[in-house]
């Protein structure tokens, strides 16, 4: 194995800004992407774009996983033309989606009984933050395991936290971060939609706010999103349907209750069923009715 070369496979707004930054920082890559021309259009650049999984995994040391869940993880793996069939035994295989952390503990069972190693590794931080290698990790799993990928977080990250030595813990903690970006983009929606509906000038609001105690990341940066009228999805409605639906099996499993993910789940839900789930997730203040939004660009 090549411990230089590094495969990824998903090249979305994370993952090509992560393939991106590995380049930079001399990484050979093997890149792999499901959809037609989008590998082939990175590797124009430098890399070797590949059809398959399997072919990008050949000969790598590590597999970088970026793609949405935990189906798509299952068939980079395990289908058609997966992975896994071509990992040689010791490759650690780097798992960035956000997923239930019970499937990412029985995921590392799994690699471990083929003698492949397994990072339960979501990400966070963004496409921007993904193009300038300050994306931040929050990685569980064996020791081994770190010792081959360090210098590959270490590459596409401002911050790798090591948060055990057995997966399913990195995989809480993004979950409950999901918990907090999801309420607070509902959250920012509401109070966005209730000033457009008491006439509140919208740019003299969001520039009030973003100076005030009541900001938020998301705020600041989704509630641009609605004053450039522009839905262009970044991160889409249909994210945070899954993302709080992690959420709240996890916290259902152990009857905890979660009473302001539940109201934010349902307004993503009311978003998505309104034909909104693939527009970005700030696309949510559209359930509001009642008020006249920001017009988008011409």
């Amino acid at each position: 194995m090549d411990s230089n070369t590094v495969a990824l496979i998903g090249l979305g707004a994370m993952g090509r800004g992560m393939a991106a930054s590995l380049r930079r920082k001399g990484h050979a890559l093997r890149v792999c992407d499901a959809r037609p021309g989008v590998a082939q259009a990175f590797a124009a650049e430098g890399g070797v774009a590949c059809a398959t999984p399997a072919d990008a995994a050949e000969g790598c040391a590590v597999v970088v996983s970026v793609v949405v869940n935990a189906q798509q993880t299952e068939d980079v793996l395990f289908g058609e033309h997966g992975a896994a069939a071509r990992m040689a035994p010791g490759t650690v295989f780097v798992m960035c989606s956000t997923v239930d952390p019970v499937w990412s503990a029985g995921m590392e069972r799994r690699l471990a009984d083929l003698g492949l190693l397994y990072l339960d590794a979501p990400i966070s931080g963004g496409a921007a933050k993904a193009a300038s290698g300050e994306i931040t990790v929050m990685a569980a799993g064996a020791p081994a395991a770190f010792s081959v990928a360090g210098p590959v977080l270490d590459a596409m990250a401002a911050k790798v936290y090591r948060l055990g030595d057995q997966a399913g813990a990195g995989s809480k903690v993004k979950v409950i971060n999901q918990l907090l970006a999801g309420v607070h983009i509902a959250a920012a929606a509401e109070a966005m939609a209730l000033g457009l509906r008491e006439g509140v000038d919208p740019a003299a609001l969001y520039e009030v706010i973003t100076h005030s105690a009541g900001n938020s990341w998301m705020f600041e940066n989704r509630m641009a999103h609605v004053l450039a009228g522009d839905y262009t999805p970044l991160s889409a409605v249909d994210i945070f349907v899954k993302d709080l639906g992690i959420v709240l099996d996890l916290a259902r499993s152990s009857k905890f209750p979660l009473p302001l993910s539940s109201t934010a789940h349902q307004m993503f839900m009311q978003a998505s069923s309104a034909g909104l789930g693939r527009e970005d997730d700030s696309a949510v203040i559209k359930i509001f009715p009642g008020i006249e939004l920001p017009a988008g660009p011409k």
